[in-house]
């Protein structure tokens, strides 16, 4: 397994973990559950393609070779 593959799972338990902490559902409009929905699972998977390429990025430029 890549390190990246690890690094994919422990972004999304945090991402998840700190998503859990807004609250959306003020942001939009009532009866708007399926629109919320989908805006946080879009919302979560963006940060955690971002974060994990930052750290991954990170990591693999600061290799000593």
């Amino acid at each position: 397994m890549s390190v990246k593959f690890f690094l994919y799972i422990f972004v999304t338990i945090i991402v998840i973990w700190s998503l859990d902490s807004i609250n959306i559902n003020k942001i939009f409009k009532k009866n708007k559950v399926l629109e919320a929905r989908i805006f946080y699972f879009l919302l979560a998977l963006s940060l955690i393609q971002l974060v994990t390429s930052f750290i991954y990025d990170f990591y693999v430029s600061s290799k000593i070779i």
